[in-house]
């Protein structure tokens, strides 16, 4: 590379207060993405409550936590997954991505826990949302969080924003 096209040091400056910028941006941006779910059935608005996106590392703490382990005696006692009680992982999912203001009205009322014999708040989510609810409402985190639908249109991969650059 030459002289000429060599950066400066303002360049280089100013090119990492745009990196940072756009990091410090992104990251509050992610706070900042709260959706609105409300659960209607026939036209009748039940209850509403809000979401958040989740990190990976939130994603998959609720598969680890939805997964039942087993020691492999052939590979030394090793845990291995045996089983993911998906039903239970999209539970979590919710209840994790639900807002702690809401979290703490909704799915942790220990009267409404009381009322329909239920231990916990994932319980909860279980005893009160039908399966078709509980996929919309995920469809809605892994949207807010940054999974896109293979079908959209409009979506382009991180892959093809690394190759357009």
């Amino acid at each position: 590379m030459n002289d000429q096209m060599k950066p400066n040091n303002e360049e280089l400056l100013a090119t990492e207060e745009t990196f940072l910028r756009g990091l410090l941006d992104a990251a509050e941006d992610q706070k900042q993405n709260v959706v609105k779910i409300e659960i209607a059935r026939n036209g009748k608005v039940y209850f509403s409550f809000d979401i958040h996106a989740l990190t990976e590392q939130e994603y998959m703490k609720a598969q680890n936590d939805a997964t039942k382990f087993k020691k492999a005696r052939n590979l030394g006692g090793v845990k291995v997954a045996e089983e993911t009680n998906q039903a239970k992982f999209r539970s979590l999912l919710i209840y994790r991505a639900t807002t702690k203001e809401d979290q703490g009205k909704l799915w942790n009322n220990k009267e409404a826990w009381d009322q329909l014999n239920v231990l916990n708040g994932v319980d909860l989510i279980d005893k009160v949302l039908l399966a078709g609810e509980k996929k919309a409402i995920i469809d809605k985190i892994d949207e807010i969080s940054g999974y896109k639908d293979d079908e959209d249109e409009d979506s382009t991969s991180v892959g093809e924003y690394a190759k357009n650059s």
